[in-house]
């Protein structure tokens, strides 16, 4: 047992959104495990500005795409498979929301939060399995990990009826996912974050104030790098090797407490 049981020092691991919020924290985790990591993002100078960035801590390469297009999905498997030839940790992390009431909420609102965050991940599983199979064998197998949210599990206190739709489907489709994939060598599993301080959470937090935001929580703060990406490790290392189809919040307690 020892560090061998939770090390996944050598693995090749591919962060969605990995250049910032919460694709950030979980990149940061895996290059100190030892992890070689890939991220992608929208953002080509910012994905690319990071990984040299991150590349203080380990090896971190830059794979730009616009994940909410599958020509670009399919563009990032081809320019991965150039470069590697496995793939042991898949992160679908990549998403983005929108607030609006339910009385005025548009339907671009929709569909772009919807296929980002539920038609992306769904893809990527798909034409990524190849490279995933190469990876995994029956006492090791290979991962992939959901980024959902606990606002797709209970009610949000934000407008954001969009968001929370496609984070309880992803829940949902984790789980059909798992079934499916778990003869295959690799396991499927969902990492449910609560509040943490990221770009995306700012414009709530701007609005609400962060104390009462805290208040939500029973642990009374925001979730920390260490928080989140110490449970990606996890689910990544032999630890979490006969670990499949599970939601885990990582919310001080917020979905237990409401």
């Amino acid at each position: 047992m020892g560090k061998s049981l939770f090390d996944i020092e050598g693995k090749v691991v591919l962060v969605t959104g990995g250049a910032r919020g919460i694709g950030l924290m979980l990149t940061r985790a895996f290059l100190i495990a030892g992890a070689r990591v890939y991220i992608t993002s929208r953002n080509q100078d910012n994905c690319y500005k990071i990984a040299e960035k991150m590349s203080d801590l380990g090896e971190c390469k830059a794979l730009p795409a616009d994940l909410s297009k599958i020509e670009e999905i399919d563009r990032l498997v081809s320019d991965f498979g150039g470069r590697e030839t496995h793939l042991d940790v898949l992160v679908n992390n990549a998403g983005t929301t929108w607030g609006s009431t339910l009385d005025d909420f548009p339907e671009k609102g929709w569909d772009k939060v919807l296929a980002l965050n539920l038609k992306s991940p769904f893809f990527l599983m798909q034409k990524f399995l190849s490279l995933l199979e190469k990876a995994g064998d029956k006492n090791d197998p290979s991962r992939i990990i959901n980024v959902g949210s606990v606002d797709g599990i209970t009610n949000s206190i934000f407008e954001n009826i969009s968001y929370s739709a496609s984070k309880a489907a992803l829940h949902h489709m984790t789980k059909v996912a798992a079934t499916k994939l778990a003869s295959r060598y690799i396991t499927v599993n969902t990492i449910a974050p609560g509040p943490f301080l990221t770009d995306m959470m700012l414009p709530m937090v701007d609005t609400m104030g962060a104390a009462t935001i805290e208040s939500e929580v029973p642990m009374k703060r925001l979730g920390a790098d260490n928080d989140i990406g110490g449970v990606a490790v996890f689910l990544s290392s032999k630890a979490a090797s006969y670990i499949t189809g599970i939601l885990l919040p990582v919310d001080g307690g917020l979905t237990a407490a409401r």
